[in-house]
């Protein structure tokens, strides 16, 4: 289980500060690494504030990757907090965290940022999925610190994860009873004829079950 202690430094050290709304700058939100990246791991909100959970969601990415702004915002914090390297952007009512990333040359507190602007490079000491570079992408909301599925930026909703095994193509189901039945049918009578006895075997196709009673 994850300490709390590294959550609680991070919304105390991340307050938000009233900004300009970011919706006038470019498209409104983007995904924060290109080409679209897996989804490693999905959002999965704890069940109380301190609690134990995922606060954002894992991209896959590439040690050194460019780490690029959802959205247009300004940067509220870039730095080390809790031993990572996180940037904070803040859209005037929701901030976005992006850890572990470097920041790039330029990306300071107060730096206005457009939607896709680089804020630095992607590291793999403090990656959610080692010995990989996964990109750690939480939303924030600013009036009550609670912690949203920045997935819901992009439109996409929550994620589910497949098994390893999901995409395996699945067996083909034999055909009902009632779809053979008449090729045995034929059969049975064929031989019978052959052999010369009565016409007496018959199949039929099953009956239908009786519909269940309702109480």
């Amino acid at each position: 289980m994850r300490h709390p202690l590294p959550t609680v430094v991070l919304l105390l050290a991340l307050a938000p500060v009233a900004v300009p709304p970011a919706t006038a700058e470019g498209p409104a939100a983007r995904w924060p690494l290109s080409p679209t990246p897996t989804v490693v791991q999905g959002f999965d909100p704890p069940t109380s504030p301190w609690g134990a959970g995922h606060r954002g969601v894992d991209l896959l990415g590439s040690p050194g990757q460019a780490v690029l702004a959802a959205a247009a915002g300004t940067v509220r914090f870039a730095g080390m907090l809790a031993g990572r390297p996180v940037v904070v952007v803040d859209h005037g009512g929701e901030r976005t965290t992006y850890e572990p990333v470097r920041p790039a040359a330029g990306i300071v507190v107060g730096r206005r940022v457009g939607a896709g602007a680089v804020l630095g490079d992607l590291e793999v000491v403090g990656s959610h999925c080692p010995p990989r570079a996964c990109l750690h992408w939480g939303l924030i909301r600013d009036v009550d610190d609670v912690y949203l599925d920045p997935l819901q930026m992009l439109g996409a909703g929550p994620v589910r994860l497949l098994p390893w095994d999901a995409t395996a193509t699945p067996a083909t189901a034999p055909p009902p009873a009632a779809a053979w039945v008449p090729a045995v049918t034929a059969v049975v009578t064929t031989l019978v004829t052959a052999l010369g006895l009565p016409p007496a075997v018959t199949m039929a196709a099953p009956a239908a079950a009786p519909a269940a009673r309702e109480p």
